[in-house]
Protein backbone atom coordinates (compact mmCIF):
# COMPACT_ATOMS: atom_id res chain seq x y z
CA UNK A 1 0.00 0.00 0.00
CA UNK A 2 1.75 3.66 -1.11
CA UNK A 3 2.03 5.84 1.68
CA UNK A 4 1.96 9.73 2.68
CA UNK A 5 5.29 11.74 3.53
CA UNK A 6 5.68 15.38 4.25
CA UNK A 7 5.54 17.71 1.02
CA UNK A 8 3.82 21.06 0.25
CA UNK A 9 2.39 22.43 -2.77
CA UNK A 10 4.57 25.29 -2.50
CA UNK A 11 7.32 22.94 -3.55
CA UNK A 12 5.71 20.92 -6.09
CA UNK A 13 3.86 23.50 -8.13
CA UNK A 14 6.88 25.08 -9.09
CA UNK A 15 9.19 21.68 -9.91
CA UNK A 16 6.03 20.86 -12.19
CA UNK A 17 4.58 23.83 -13.80
CA UNK A 18 6.14 23.88 -17.04
CA UNK A 19 5.19 19.99 -17.45
CA UNK A 20 1.92 20.55 -16.80
CA UNK A 21 1.38 23.16 -19.37
CA UNK A 22 3.67 21.86 -22.06
CA UNK A 23 2.01 18.25 -21.57
CA UNK A 24 -1.37 20.58 -23.03
CA UNK A 25 -2.87 21.72 -19.40
CA UNK A 26 -4.24 25.32 -20.28
CA UNK A 27 -1.74 27.61 -18.35
CA UNK A 28 -4.66 29.40 -16.90
CA UNK A 29 -6.18 26.52 -15.33
CA UNK A 30 -2.92 25.35 -14.31
CA UNK A 31 -2.56 28.85 -12.25
CA UNK A 32 -6.79 28.60 -11.01
CA UNK A 33 -5.72 25.13 -9.37
CA UNK A 34 -2.62 26.35 -7.96
CA UNK A 35 -3.94 29.41 -6.52
CA UNK A 36 -6.57 27.55 -3.95
CA UNK A 37 -4.46 24.41 -3.15
CA UNK A 38 -2.73 24.69 0.41
CA UNK A 39 -2.39 20.62 1.09
CA UNK A 40 -1.14 18.07 -0.88
CA UNK A 41 -3.14 15.45 1.26
CA UNK A 42 -6.04 17.20 2.46
CA UNK A 43 -9.37 15.26 1.17
CA UNK A 44 -11.84 18.10 0.61
CA UNK A 45 -11.73 22.05 -0.33
CA UNK A 46 -8.01 23.32 -0.72
CA UNK A 47 -6.93 19.54 -1.17
CA UNK A 48 -4.66 18.81 -3.95
CA UNK A 49 -6.68 15.23 -5.09
CA UNK A 50 -10.04 17.78 -4.91
CA UNK A 51 -8.95 20.44 -6.24
CA UNK A 52 -7.79 18.56 -9.75
CA UNK A 53 -10.52 16.45 -9.67
CA UNK A 54 -12.82 19.40 -9.75
CA UNK A 55 -11.27 21.02 -12.95
CA UNK A 56 -11.25 17.69 -14.39
CA UNK A 57 -15.47 17.71 -13.55
CA UNK A 58 -15.45 20.79 -15.05
CA UNK A 59 -13.70 19.77 -18.49
CA UNK A 60 -15.52 16.09 -18.14
CA UNK A 61 -19.25 18.33 -18.08
CA UNK A 62 -17.71 20.56 -21.15
CA UNK A 63 -17.54 17.57 -22.80
CA UNK A 64 -13.41 18.08 -23.19
CA UNK A 65 -12.97 14.40 -22.38
CA UNK A 66 -8.86 15.14 -23.28
CA UNK A 67 -8.27 17.55 -21.01
CA UNK A 68 -10.27 15.98 -18.34
CA UNK A 69 -8.27 13.15 -18.58
CA UNK A 70 -4.75 15.24 -18.23
CA UNK A 71 -6.46 16.83 -14.87
CA UNK A 72 -7.37 14.00 -13.18
CA UNK A 73 -3.75 12.60 -14.13
CA UNK A 74 -2.76 15.27 -11.67
CA UNK A 75 -5.63 14.41 -9.35
CA UNK A 76 -4.14 11.15 -9.01
CA UNK A 77 -0.86 13.20 -8.81
CA UNK A 78 1.85 12.45 -7.03
CA UNK A 79 1.14 8.64 -6.07
CA UNK A 80 -2.30 6.62 -5.41
CA UNK A 81 -1.72 6.41 -1.54
CA UNK A 82 -5.54 7.12 -1.04
CA UNK A 83 -9.07 6.22 -2.50
CA UNK A 84 -9.50 9.40 -3.83
CA UNK A 85 -6.40 9.32 -6.23
CA UNK A 86 -7.18 5.97 -7.27
CA UNK A 87 -11.03 7.05 -7.87
CA UNK A 88 -9.19 10.04 -9.50
CA UNK A 89 -7.00 7.42 -11.71
CA UNK A 90 -10.18 5.64 -12.76
CA UNK A 91 -11.97 8.88 -13.96
CA UNK A 92 -9.06 9.46 -16.18
CA UNK A 93 -9.05 6.19 -17.78
CA UNK A 94 -12.96 6.44 -17.82
CA UNK A 95 -12.11 10.30 -19.69
CA UNK A 96 -9.37 8.89 -22.03
CA UNK A 97 -11.63 6.43 -23.64
CA UNK A 98 -14.49 9.10 -24.26
CA UNK A 99 -11.56 11.15 -25.53
CA UNK A 100 -10.07 8.43 -27.71
CA UNK A 101 -12.66 8.53 -31.01
CA UNK A 102 -11.29 11.91 -31.68
CA UNK A 103 -7.79 10.91 -31.70
CA UNK A 104 -6.31 11.71 -35.12
CA UNK A 105 -4.67 8.26 -35.22
CA UNK A 106 -5.93 4.54 -34.84
CA UNK A 107 -6.29 3.87 -31.08
CA UNK A 108 -6.68 0.44 -29.24
CA UNK A 109 -6.62 -0.47 -25.74
CA UNK A 110 -4.84 -4.19 -24.66
CA UNK A 111 -4.30 -5.93 -21.19
CA UNK A 112 -1.58 -8.37 -21.57
CA UNK A 113 -0.73 -11.11 -19.30
CA UNK A 114 3.23 -10.77 -19.22
CA UNK A 115 5.30 -13.04 -18.17
CA UNK A 116 6.89 -12.14 -14.34
CA UNK A 117 8.70 -14.22 -11.72
CA UNK A 118 7.34 -17.43 -12.44
CA UNK A 119 4.00 -16.42 -13.23
CA UNK A 120 2.44 -13.13 -14.76
CA UNK A 121 1.04 -9.75 -14.47
CA UNK A 122 -1.61 -7.42 -16.05
CA UNK A 123 -0.13 -4.88 -18.39
CA UNK A 124 -2.40 -2.30 -19.49
CA UNK A 125 -1.18 -0.42 -23.04
CA UNK A 126 -2.59 1.83 -25.77
CA UNK A 127 -1.51 1.38 -29.24
CA UNK A 128 -1.08 4.36 -31.70
CA UNK A 129 -0.81 4.36 -35.35
CA UNK A 130 -1.46 6.72 -38.20
CA UNK A 131 -4.29 5.49 -40.25
CA UNK A 132 -3.62 3.43 -43.08
CA UNK A 133 -0.28 2.18 -41.62
CA UNK A 134 0.30 -1.70 -42.72
CA UNK A 135 0.47 -4.38 -40.14
CA UNK A 136 4.29 -5.42 -40.47
CA UNK A 137 5.16 -1.97 -39.90
CA UNK A 138 7.45 -1.33 -37.20
CA UNK A 139 6.52 -1.01 -33.68
CA UNK A 140 8.12 1.88 -30.90
CA UNK A 141 7.67 0.65 -27.32
CA UNK A 142 7.43 3.68 -25.11
CA UNK A 143 6.76 5.28 -21.32
CA UNK A 144 6.62 7.94 -19.51
CA UNK A 145 8.67 8.06 -15.98
CA UNK A 146 7.05 7.95 -12.08
CA UNK A 147 4.49 10.22 -12.12
CA UNK A 148 3.81 10.90 -15.70
CA UNK A 149 2.31 8.00 -16.65
CA UNK A 150 1.49 6.71 -20.21
CA UNK A 151 -1.99 8.92 -20.43
CA UNK A 152 -0.45 11.84 -19.03
CA UNK A 153 1.81 12.14 -21.97
CA UNK A 154 -0.18 10.58 -24.50
CA UNK A 155 0.26 13.67 -27.00
CA UNK A 156 4.33 12.94 -27.02
CA UNK A 157 2.76 9.14 -28.19
CA UNK A 158 0.63 10.86 -31.05
CA UNK A 159 3.72 12.65 -32.24
CA UNK A 160 5.41 9.69 -32.35
CA UNK A 161 2.86 7.96 -34.33
CA UNK A 162 2.18 10.55 -37.11
CA UNK A 163 5.60 11.25 -37.26
CA UNK A 164 7.58 8.20 -37.86
CA UNK A 165 6.08 4.65 -40.10
CA UNK A 166 5.91 2.79 -36.63
CA UNK A 167 2.88 1.58 -34.27
CA UNK A 168 3.49 2.84 -30.41
CA UNK A 169 2.84 0.59 -27.77
CA UNK A 170 2.56 2.92 -24.45
CA UNK A 171 2.63 1.10 -21.25
CA UNK A 172 3.23 2.49 -17.17
CA UNK A 173 6.81 1.69 -16.16
CA UNK A 174 6.71 -0.98 -12.78
CA UNK A 175 5.33 1.03 -9.56
CA UNK A 176 3.56 3.35 -11.30
CA UNK A 177 -0.02 4.09 -12.72
CA UNK A 178 -2.04 0.74 -13.30
CA UNK A 179 1.26 -1.50 -12.90
CA UNK A 180 0.75 -4.40 -10.55
CA UNK A 181 4.09 -4.60 -9.30
CA UNK A 182 6.72 -1.92 -7.92
CA UNK A 183 10.00 -1.53 -9.07
CA UNK A 184 12.63 -3.74 -8.40
CA UNK A 185 15.45 -5.20 -10.21
CA UNK A 186 13.39 -7.98 -11.10
CA UNK A 187 10.56 -6.00 -12.55
CA UNK A 188 12.64 -5.71 -15.90
CA UNK A 189 11.55 -9.01 -16.86
CA UNK A 190 8.09 -7.20 -17.81
CA UNK A 191 10.02 -4.91 -20.12
CA UNK A 192 11.53 -8.23 -21.84
CA UNK A 193 7.79 -9.78 -22.05
CA UNK A 194 6.57 -6.34 -23.65
CA UNK A 195 9.66 -6.20 -25.88
CA UNK A 196 8.38 -10.07 -27.00
CA UNK A 197 4.98 -8.52 -27.42
CA UNK A 198 5.92 -5.65 -29.99
CA UNK A 199 8.04 -8.29 -31.94
CA UNK A 200 5.07 -10.19 -33.13
CA UNK A 201 2.60 -7.34 -33.14
CA UNK A 202 4.73 -5.65 -36.42
CA UNK A 203 8.02 -6.65 -38.55
CA UNK A 204 10.04 -8.23 -35.56
CA UNK A 205 11.87 -3.97 -35.49
CA UNK A 206 11.35 -2.40 -31.88
CA UNK A 207 12.56 0.87 -30.89
CA UNK A 208 12.20 1.74 -27.29
CA UNK A 209 11.55 4.76 -25.68
CA UNK A 210 11.65 5.85 -22.59
CA UNK A 211 11.06 9.49 -20.53
CA UNK A 212 12.45 9.95 -16.91
CA UNK A 213 12.27 6.93 -14.90
CA UNK A 214 11.14 5.26 -17.93
CA UNK A 215 14.22 6.18 -19.69
CA UNK A 216 15.89 3.67 -16.65
CA UNK A 217 13.97 1.20 -18.62
CA UNK A 218 14.90 2.14 -22.08
CA UNK A 219 18.59 2.16 -20.97
CA UNK A 220 18.29 -0.84 -19.62
CA UNK A 221 17.06 -2.74 -22.93
CA UNK A 222 19.40 -0.47 -25.14
CA UNK A 223 22.72 -1.40 -23.22
CA UNK A 224 21.57 -5.07 -23.33
CA UNK A 225 21.14 -5.01 -27.16
CA UNK A 226 17.32 -5.93 -26.42
CA UNK A 227 16.00 -3.88 -28.87
CA UNK A 228 16.72 -2.95 -32.24
CA UNK A 229 17.48 0.86 -30.85
CA UNK A 230 16.24 2.86 -27.64
CA UNK A 231 15.84 6.52 -26.19
CA UNK A 232 17.03 7.48 -22.86
CA UNK A 233 15.25 11.11 -22.06
CA UNK A 234 16.16 12.03 -18.77
CA UNK A 235 16.37 8.35 -17.18
CA UNK A 236 18.61 7.57 -14.18
CA UNK A 237 21.54 4.79 -14.42
CA UNK A 238 24.34 4.63 -12.21
CA UNK A 239 24.64 7.92 -10.06
CA UNK A 240 20.96 8.23 -8.90
CA UNK A 241 21.27 5.05 -7.30
CA UNK A 242 24.84 5.66 -5.54
CA UNK A 243 25.70 5.42 -2.00
CA UNK A 244 24.87 8.44 -0.20
CA UNK A 245 22.48 10.15 -2.97
CA UNK A 246 19.65 12.42 -2.15
CA UNK A 247 16.75 12.62 -4.12
CA UNK A 248 14.88 16.17 -4.72
CA UNK A 249 12.28 17.48 -1.85
CA UNK A 250 8.91 17.08 -4.14
CA UNK A 251 10.65 13.47 -5.56
CA UNK A 252 11.72 11.57 -2.31
CA UNK A 253 8.38 9.77 -1.28
CA UNK A 254 7.29 9.32 -5.68
CA UNK A 255 10.59 7.10 -5.08
CA UNK A 256 9.84 5.66 -1.53
CA UNK A 257 6.69 4.44 -3.38
CA UNK A 258 7.83 3.61 -6.80
CA UNK A 259 10.18 1.31 -4.92
CA UNK A 260 7.30 -0.70 -3.28
CA UNK A 261 7.72 1.02 0.20
CA UNK A 262 4.67 0.93 2.53
CA UNK A 263 6.17 3.41 4.93
CA UNK A 264 8.64 6.14 5.00
CA UNK A 265 11.93 4.89 4.44
CA UNK A 266 15.22 5.75 6.58
CA UNK A 267 18.31 6.46 3.75
CA UNK A 268 19.88 3.29 5.09
CA UNK A 269 16.31 1.31 3.81
CA UNK A 270 16.61 3.64 0.91
CA UNK A 271 19.80 2.74 -0.21
CA UNK A 272 19.46 -1.12 0.19
CA UNK A 273 16.53 -1.27 -2.26
CA UNK A 274 17.39 1.20 -4.52
CA UNK A 275 21.01 0.19 -5.12
CA UNK A 276 20.75 -3.20 -6.86
CA UNK A 277 18.94 -0.87 -9.49
CA UNK A 278 22.72 0.41 -11.09
CA UNK A 279 23.24 -0.56 -14.16
CA UNK A 280 26.62 -0.18 -14.21
CA UNK A 281 27.07 -3.99 -15.15
CA UNK A 282 25.50 -3.27 -18.51
CA UNK A 283 27.55 -0.14 -19.08
CA UNK A 284 30.65 -2.47 -18.09
CA UNK A 285 29.87 -3.95 -21.84
CA UNK A 286 29.73 -3.52 -25.59
CA UNK A 287 26.10 -4.92 -26.50
CA UNK A 288 24.47 -1.45 -26.33
CA UNK A 289 22.02 -0.93 -29.60
CA UNK A 290 21.65 2.16 -31.47
CA UNK A 291 20.91 5.05 -28.59
CA UNK A 292 19.94 8.87 -28.25
CA UNK A 293 20.64 9.98 -24.83
CA UNK A 294 19.04 13.30 -24.30
CA UNK A 295 18.77 15.39 -20.69
CA UNK A 296 19.24 19.02 -19.79
CA UNK A 297 22.63 20.46 -18.09
CA UNK A 298 20.32 22.03 -15.26
CA UNK A 299 18.60 18.67 -14.43
CA UNK A 300 18.00 18.99 -9.98
CA UNK A 301 16.46 15.17 -10.48
CA UNK A 302 18.82 13.33 -11.90
CA UNK A 303 22.19 13.38 -11.93
CA UNK A 304 23.86 14.57 -15.55
CA UNK A 305 26.28 12.42 -14.88
CA UNK A 306 23.54 9.56 -15.76
CA UNK A 307 23.75 10.74 -19.21
CA UNK A 308 27.35 11.85 -19.52
CA UNK A 309 28.62 8.26 -18.60
CA UNK A 310 27.13 7.57 -22.16
CA UNK A 311 29.47 10.24 -24.12
CA UNK A 312 31.85 8.52 -26.17
CA UNK A 313 29.98 4.87 -26.15
CA UNK A 314 29.71 2.81 -29.83
CA UNK A 315 26.47 4.16 -31.66
CA UNK A 316 25.60 6.48 -28.77
CA UNK A 317 24.69 10.11 -29.65
CA UNK A 318 24.37 12.13 -26.03
CA UNK A 319 22.52 15.18 -26.62
CA UNK A 320 22.34 17.95 -23.45
CA UNK A 321 20.66 21.04 -23.90
CA UNK A 322 22.98 24.01 -22.25
CA UNK A 323 20.80 25.52 -19.09
CA UNK A 324 17.61 23.34 -19.53
CA UNK A 325 16.27 21.14 -16.91
CA UNK A 326 14.69 17.56 -16.29
CA UNK A 327 14.07 15.71 -19.45
CA UNK A 328 14.43 18.72 -21.16
CA UNK A 329 10.30 19.69 -20.84
CA UNK A 330 11.30 23.37 -20.67
CA UNK A 331 11.66 23.55 -24.53
CA UNK A 332 9.64 21.06 -24.60
CA UNK A 333 8.14 20.90 -28.98
CA UNK A 334 11.80 21.06 -29.54
CA UNK A 335 12.75 17.34 -27.48
CA UNK A 336 9.82 16.04 -28.90
CA UNK A 337 10.78 17.12 -32.65
CA UNK A 338 14.27 16.10 -31.48
CA UNK A 339 13.27 12.99 -30.47
CA UNK A 340 10.64 11.87 -33.32
CA UNK A 341 13.40 12.64 -36.30
CA UNK A 342 15.92 10.15 -34.32
CA UNK A 343 12.77 7.82 -33.86
CA UNK A 344 11.84 7.73 -37.64
CA UNK A 345 15.12 6.92 -38.94
CA UNK A 346 15.65 4.30 -36.76
CA UNK A 347 12.60 2.87 -37.64
CA UNK A 348 12.78 3.64 -41.39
Amino acid sequence: MPYKWSVSPEVIFPARYKQMVNFGLPARDVDEVRSVVTDMWLDGPGGWVHEWSKLGARYADDGNPTLAALAYGYAKFPVLADEARRTALRHQIEQYLLAAPSFPVDFERRVLDIPYQGSTTRVAVHIFSAPGLPLDAPVILASGGADGHKIDVHHMFMSFAQGTRARVVAFDIPGTGESEIAMIPESREVIDGLISFCRSLGNGRVVHFGLSMGGYFSAYSGLSGLVDAAVNCGGPVEAAFAPGRTWAEGAVGIIGNLFGFDQEPTPEEMQRQVGPHSLRPLLDRDDNCKMLVINGTADALVPVEDSLVFSGRRDTLVVMAEGETHCVVTKWDDTIALITGWLAREVA
